[in-house]
């Protein structure tokens, strides 16, 4: 991708250098959180709930004592923290000119920058979570060792993967703001049966609208030669398939929650041929 360097989001929260205080996580996980806990978990081995797992398997990082983050830490992830920054006031400026169109006043999300764990609205937040969107705060929360872990354990490196990431969390953004992810989980609690099918039209439709952003981002002319390709391939490296194989060696369609890699990545598709918001209707789509 294209961009320049400098400066921070106003509304990019820094918390890597503050301790996060070891809480049990509650139920209440964000949107995007639930099936990778499963997954990292297993990956990294530990019990994440109970905020003493082992946390190592996010990356080799040095932090000082009381989580403080070490100057080397400090210079050699400030790149990654203003690339971040970047991307999340890219998507957002996006989605400002976007949801007015469709009647909706688009309203900023903050991003939290934290190192292994720190408290959300939606309980605690750890690296062993992956990124999330909590709702109840209107924010996304991401580790920067999250992508040493897409980049090396499920194959996805390029900084449009990264950026991928990201919007597809501002997309619960958008999802929350249209009043989509509240209905969905009315339906949840009066249908448990069909909780699982649900988060799949759920999370496939942020994969879309990730789609519409980088469909914004080609007009912009800030994409590169392979950056759509890093984008699918993060795409299909968070699949229930994939992801389930990996773990387990085996797939159990009836767990899925996420969508299979071909699934996220045909509608990540679906939002950049077109970039129109309202062509990622998975709730009327007879088949995700």
């Amino acid at each position: 991708m294209r961009w320049t360097p400098g400066g921070r989001s106003p509304n990019l929260e820094d918390r890597r250098g503050q301790g996060g205080g070891f809480t049990r996580m509650g139920t209440g996980l964000g949107i995007g959180g639930g099936l990778v806990v499963l997954i990292l978990s297993l990956l990294f081995g530990g019990d994440i709930f109970t905020g003493g797992s082992d946390q190592t398997g996010t990356g080799t990082r040095t932090a000082t004592s009381g989580g403080e983050l070490a100057p080397a830490d400090s210079a050699r992830e400030e790149p990654m923290v203003q690339f971040v920054s970047f991307v999340l006031d890219n998507v957002q400026d996006t989605w400002k000119k976007i949801l007015p169109q469709i009647g909706t006043r688009y309203r900023d999300a903050h991003l939290v920058l934290f190192r292994d764990l720190t408290q959300s609205g939606c309980g605690t937040a750890q690296a062993t979570a992956g990124p999330f969107y909590c709702p109840t705060d209107e924010k996304v929360y991401i580790d920067l060792g999250f992508y040493d872990e897409l980049r090396r354990r499920l194959g996805a490196p390029g900084d449009f993967a990264q950026a991928y990431v990201i919007a597809h969390e501002l997309g619960h953004h958008v999802q929350h703001l249209l009043g989509t992810e509240q209905r969905v989980r009315a339906l949840q609690e009066r249908n448990p049966d069909a909780v699982n099918e649900l988060s799949v039209r759920l999370e496939l439709q942020a994969d879309c609208y990730a789609g519409v952003w980088a469909h914004a981002t080609s007009e912009q002319r800030i994409l590169e030669q392979g950056d759509i390709e890093e984008g699918l391939n993060a795409a299909a490296a968070v699949g229930d398939d994939r992801l389930q194989r990996m773990t387990t060696g085996r797939v159990n369609a009836e767990t899925f929650t996420h969508g299979t890699s071909d699934q996220r990545m045909r509608w990540f598709r679906r939002g950049l041929s077109n970039g129109d918001p309202r062509e990622c209707d998975t709730f009327n789509a007879t088949s995700v």
